[in-house]
């Protein structure tokens, strides 16, 4: 089970799967670049990216693209080489997809939040030969950091810096003014490597995964077919588009659905609010703190956004009162739970029906072009219905490997499913419902407990804002559960408190937290994850202190 692409990625590849997705149509066997050009043959003026009060239409895009993927191959790059960018949501990484695609190479998104290391690791790993950055962005000088993380490179990536100057180097609009008129470009393999996505890393190095332009897309197609969204669909994505939220949702359904995206670089509830009004944003899929922060926006302006239908939640731990609270206040829209992964991106597709709300509320979604199992965390036997267990799926979304063969060695079954990682279970047979995570699971005196479903208990307590349970060492049980809490403001939480609100909701004993720190805030990854191996650390770190007084 295996080949390499045009670029020498070792993919993780079975025929008979590629035969199977191209009969079903979800692999559609073209590019962005293909589609883009049939939607501005169709129409040109559509709206196609709006960003800061800018207004790119179909026509915009595609020839800005066309003239950067032939400056790009006149500077040398070939199919299958790599670039990156470290940009944040501007219109010019959605330009800079685009023309990847037509010359055939490579992209590299990197989160704007990660710093030398992590910048020179993913720049080497993923092979790269030129990258894009900000002169400058939210204080940092992004070319001062780019070329530190490449000094000890024998052959560094050059670096083009956009929306701005660098001393000596090429800028973004110098690529565009400099494109030969005449260079033909050669297109794309929709079964190579399209994209390497970077995952957060939080236990060791980061895990380059490696996306054809199929497998990316399928997600597109699938979404599109459960949701019904069409040309006349106004997407609002402040999430980033380096992340695989950010890049679906921006750099390939605008073009797989000939759709409207609106772009936020910098997070500002009232000015989502204002911009999904004044567009008539159809939609929104983004995590946890987006829909928090713009719900109680929404609610202190009495503003219950009319046209919108769907809101998809996920990628960070999602309470259940959130989705109802939400749908509930946007009164015409279908709020869900939703649950993925990087390397297969859409496992469920939540809901497409404000009928199926409490299954939106109270389940992690449908399952949605995935084949899943719930198998046993231990020997990967497969458990009965409403079992949990460890969730393994499958499907024509799921990633082709990781850039580096030792990261394939435990990720799939004998069967070629994907080990996710996380428990769950299946409800009605076709809603997933996450209990946690494989590794967060505390073993105390021999049983296993999972924090997901304490915390979404507690979420429900007066005095808690947000909780975070994890494992910490015991002298008796050999594990424990630590519960770190931000309070409610002007609220002091108990462990006490704690106690009784667990025990009056049913829960049982030995699952209820035996120590508690408050906290302000919590570590959190860039689309917002709690970084729970640092809690865990920082739980033994006190544990530790305390049996040496």
């Amino acid at each position: 089970m295996g080949r390499r692409d045009v670029g020498g990625w070792p993919l993780w590849w079975d025929e008979r799967w590629a035969e199977a997705a191209r009969a079903s149509g979800v692999w559609l066997d073209r590019t962005v670049a293909d589609i883009s050009a049939e939607r501005v043959a169709e129409s040109p003026h559509r709206p196609l990216i709006i960003e800061q009060g800018q207004i790119l239409t179909r026509a915009d895009v595609h020839a800005r693209a066309s003239r950067l993927a032939r400056a790009l191959t006149a500077r040398g790059l070939v199919p299958g080489d790599t670039i990156s960018f470290q940009l944040p949501n501007w219109h010019e990484a959605v330009v800079i997809g685009l023309a990847a695609a037509m010359a055939g190479l490579v992209l590299n998104p990197i989160t704007p939040i990660y710093r030398d290391h992590e910048l020179s690791f993913m720049l080497a790993d993923s092979r790269s030969k030129l990258i894009f950055v900000p002169a400058a962005y939210r204080g940092r000088d992004h070319v001062a950091m780019v070329r530190r993380a490449i000094a000890s490179f024998a052959n560094p990536p050059e670096i083009i810096v956009t929306r701005g100057t660098g001393d000596g180097l090429a800028s973004y609009d110098q690529l565009l003014a400099e494109a030969p008129d005449d260079r033909d470009l050669p297109g794309s393999d929709p079964d190579a490597v399209k994209i390497i996505l970077y995952t957060s890393g939080t236990t060791g190095r980061a895990k380059g995964v490696l996306h054809t332009h199929n497998s990316l897309q399928a997600e597109n197609v699938v979404r599109m077919r459960h949701l019904g969204i069409g040309e006349d669909d106004v997407l609002f994505n402040p999430s980033p588009v380096t992340h695989v939220t950010g890049a679906l949702y921006a750099l390939c359904l605008p073009f797989t659905a000939g759709i409207t995206t609106i772009l936020m670089d910098a997070w500002d509830p009232e000015e989502a609010l204002a911009l999904m009004r004044r567009h008539r944003a159809t939609g929104m899929i983004a995590s946890t703190i987006f829909l928090t922060e713009l719900l109680a926006a929404a609610r202190a302006q009495d503003e219950h956004l009319p046209h919108l239908r769907f809101y998809l939640c996920g990628g960070a731990q999602v309470p259940p009162q959130l989705i109802h609270d939400a749908a509930a206040h946007f009164d015409r829209c279908a709020v869900s739970r939703i649950y993925g992964a990087t390397e297969i991106p859409n496992v469920t597709g939540g809901i497409n029906s404000r009928t199926q709300g409490i299954f939106g509320a109270e389940t992690d979604g449908e399952v949605l072009g995935s084949e899943v199992r719930i198998v046993d965390p231990g020997d990967g036997g497969l458990l009965s219905p409403g079992e949990t267990g460890e969730i393994v799926a499958r499907g024509p979304q799921m990633f082709v490997g990781y850039t580096r063969r030792e990261d394939n060695d435990d990720a799939f079954d004998e069967e070629g499913f994907f080990r996710l990682g996380d428990l769950g279970r299946l409800v009605d047979d076709r809603y997933i419902l996450i209990t946690g995570r494989k590794k967060d699971l505390i073993i105390r005196a021999g049983e296993n407990i999972s924090p997901k479903e304490v915390e979404d208990l507690l979420a429900g307590h007066p005095d808690i804002a947000d909780i975070a349970i994890v494992a910490m060492p015991h002298p008796r049980t050999g594990e424990a559960a630590c519960a770190f809490v931000i309070p409610q403001t002007g609220r002091v939480p108990s462990l006490p408190s704690i106690h009784d609100f667990l025990v009056e909701a049913g829960c049982a004993k030995q699952k209820i937290p035996e120590r508690l720190e408050l906290v302000s805030a919590f570590p959190r990854t860039s689309i917002g994850k709690i970084r729970k191996d640092l809690l865990r650390d920082r739980a033994r770190e006190l544990v530790e202190a305390e049996h040496l007084r």
